[in-house]
């Protein structure tokens, strides 16, 4: 068994994210000790890490948890997990295409700026309902 510090050492979770998990639901509260001290086994912390290597990926806690219930399950389905993941993708395809947008409007307002003058157009720009208001808000959607 083992402390909330060795757990977070060994699982690279945070201790508050820890508590915070356990708060959440996200893993079970662990057992304490006589001092009332939180005492983790190495299957806790196998949890622990699974979160984390979930939230390195960009899952919310939600499917996350979801996860979680299907790596207890005898019958899980594979085609489950896929799916999870397949329209977690899609999101990540979708915010990549907004950051592409905003980079280009970024790029067009920047290249205005070459002169060094001390009117500035990019900042005129961001000032009227022009190109770069336009594609900001584009990228918003």
């Amino acid at each position: 068994m083992f402390t909330i510090g060795k757990a977070s050492e060994q699982s690279g979770v945070n201790i508050e994210t820890i508590r915070y998990y356990e708060r959440e639901g996200v893993v079970p509260k662990p057992g304490r000790s006589a001092g009332g001290r939180r005492l983790y086994s190495t299957d806790e912390i196998a949890k622990l890490r699974f979160v984390r290597r979930c939230r390195d990926l960009g899952f919310p806690i939600s499917i996350i948890q979801k996860f979680l219930s299907l790596t207890e399950r005898g019958d899980r389905s594979c085609g489950e997990v896929k799916a999870l993941a397949e329209d977690h993708l899609s999101e990540i395809n979708a915010k990549i295409e907004n950051l592409s947008r905003l980079r280009e409007a970024l790029l067009s307002l920047s290249a205005s700026c070459d002169d060094g003058t001390a009117a500035c157009p990019m900042l005129d720009a961001l000032m009227k309902d022009g190109l770069g208001a336009d594609a900001l808000k584009r990228s918003r959607h």
